[in-house]
């Protein structure tokens, strides 16, 4: 007969012991198959193909099943991280600096999003997951966390729910709870038939009759100092615009440069004897900041037109310099202006970094805008995705509200 510690001591030996019946082993390498599956979600839906978006449908259930909260987060960091893997070399581009630069801001971004989603995360199966998950979607699409709230799955109504407007952004979060339940295999069949007749019948945002967007290739030149010269050339290329039937005309993002009186009569001048809108963006300098702006311009009037919402943080927009009495940082107005009035029309302006987060497109779409304004510029991603990835999330909003599009970008 055996004694019964005996018997427990060669147990506990056994249990420790690692092999193929141990059960940490199969869950181990179900946690690494989920994080190394997020990474290629993040990185094919948000490979600037519109098309693609509704791949990143599949986050919510990643993040859902994960085996623990520390796979959830790292599954999260991973989704995120590829999705903007663009980031660090922009970074290195736009500063002029070392890639640990650049990944040191890209990493910080991520970190916020990881928080969120692993605070959140619930081990409990259920339609409670579905509504933690419900909420971290929200806390990242608004201020504060909003602000770096990149790679929402929701931009994927758009192009699951083309024309459905309010409609199919309730459809889309519909599928993405339910992504977050046992009943996920529906929920992601009923995606990919929308999807696979989306595909089919796919038509690309066209611009209103009469409006033309001219896109640019002056590089970091542009805007950055004043230079006669390319404005004058800029000028010509408007003329020509307006003389092939352009009545409305948008130039990129700072192709204005700073605004000045001086700037202002050029402009009209230029304008003079043309029936023609412009709408150009500028900076709006005081002892406080800028306004990165659109502003609209006639032959009898310049007006500034819209004030951006959310500049690119840390590299515009600088909160902290106005906390230490500095100033110079771009101006974040947040939830100002979100639909304008210009040539009899309703537009939902967005500047560049505002085309990648959720709440200034919603804003604007509460508004019931005419029209979808996009203007950017973006020399500095040149050799990453992040314009394609721009074009292609303000074509899936502007399809989603079934709007006509303007895109006026420099590269």
């Amino acid at each position: 007969m055996i004694p019964a510690t005996s018997a427990r001591s060669r147990h506990r030996v056994f249990s420790a012991s690692p092999g193929p019946s141990s059960p940490s082993v199969p869950s181990a390498w179900h946690g690494v198959a989920m994080i190394v599956a997020a990474a290629a979600v993040g990185a094919a839906a948000w490979c600037g193909h519109a098309l693609a978006l509704p791949l990143a449908c599949a986050f919510p259930t990643l993040w859902a099943f994960a085996p623990s909260r520390l796979i959830s987060a790292v599954v999260s960091a991973a989704y995120f991280l590829a999705a903007s893997r663009g980031l660090p070399q922009g970074a290195v581009n736009f500063y002029g600096t070392d890639l640990g630069v650049g990944i040191a801001l890209w990493i910080g971004a991520a970190a916020i999003f990881v928080l969120v989603h692993a605070v959140l995360w619930q081990s409990r199966r259920g339609w409670g997951r579905a509504l933690w998950f419900a909420l971290a979607a929200i806390l990242m699409s608004v201020p504060p966390f909003g602000i770096v709230g990149w790679a929402q799955p929701i931009t994927a109504a758009g192009i699951l729910f083309p024309g459905w407007g309010w409609w199919g952004l309730a459809a889309t979060v519909a599928i993405l709870l339910t992504m977050t339940t046992g009943k996920w295999p529906i929920a992601a069949i009923v995606a990919a038939g929308f999807w696979a007749w989306s595909a089919t019948h796919w038509i690309a945002p066209a611009q209103p009759d009469g409006w033309v967007g001219l896109e640019t290739k002056l590089g970091s030149a542009l805007g950055r100092a004043p230079d006669l010269a390319q404005s004058q050339a800029l000028l010509q290329r408007v003329r020509e615009a307006g003389a092939a039937g352009a009545r409305v005309i948008v130039l990129p993002e700072s192709a204005a440069g700073l605004w000045t009186p001086t700037t202002s009569g050029f402009w009209m001048d230029g304008l003079r004897g043309n029936d023609i809108t412009v709408i150009a963006g500028a900076a709006i300098v005081d002892r406080k900041g800028y306004d990165n702006a659109m502003m609209e311009i006639s032959a009898d009037h310049a007006r500034r037109l819209y004030g951006e919402r959310m500049p690119v943080p840390v590299s515009m927009w600088q909160p902290w310099l106005a906390w230490t009495g500095q100033g110079g940082g771009a101006r974040a107005s947040f939830f100002a202006n979100p639909v304008v009035e210009s040539a009899r029309h309703r537009l939902a302006p967005l500047i560049c970094y505002e085309q990648l987060i959720v709440w200034p497109v919603l804003q604007s779409m509460l508004q019931s805008p005419d029209v979808v304004v996009a203007i950017g510029n973006d020399w500095w991603a040149t050799s990453t995705g992040i314009l394609a990835i721009q074009k292609a999330s303000i074509q899936a909003w502007a399809r989603l509200f079934a709007l006509p599009l303007v895109l006026a970008f420099n590269i």
